[in-house]
């Protein structure tokens, strides 16, 4: 989603739309609109200025911003490891 390099799902964290808000989905199985992002800040980084939003097609309140920005800050910087273009 923000660095569009491609791994596997469960390499991947996946953020759902729920009726309370986004929320971080472990189990990559909760019900909703889901979008995934690599461990790593930068990724979570260019995400945020849009991208997730979009993906989600939800406009991000201001609690989802300080949640998502609290997960952003305990990820390493940096790009993912492996992959190619066009997904993540």
């Amino acid at each position: 989603m923000g660095c569009r390099l491609v791994l596997p799902k469960r390499t991947l964290m996946r953020l759902v739309r729920t009726p309370d808000g986004v929320q971080l989905d472990p189990s990559g199985k909760a019900a909703g609109r889901g979008a995934y992002l690599h461990n790593d800040r930068t990724c979570w980084e260019r995400a945020l200025k849009g991208a997730l939003a979009n993906a989600l097609k939800v406009e991000l309140t201001e609690q989802d911003r300080l949640f998502l920005h609290g997960i952003m800050s305990s990820l390493p910087a940096g790009e993912p490891a492996q992959g190619s273009q066009d997904q993540g």
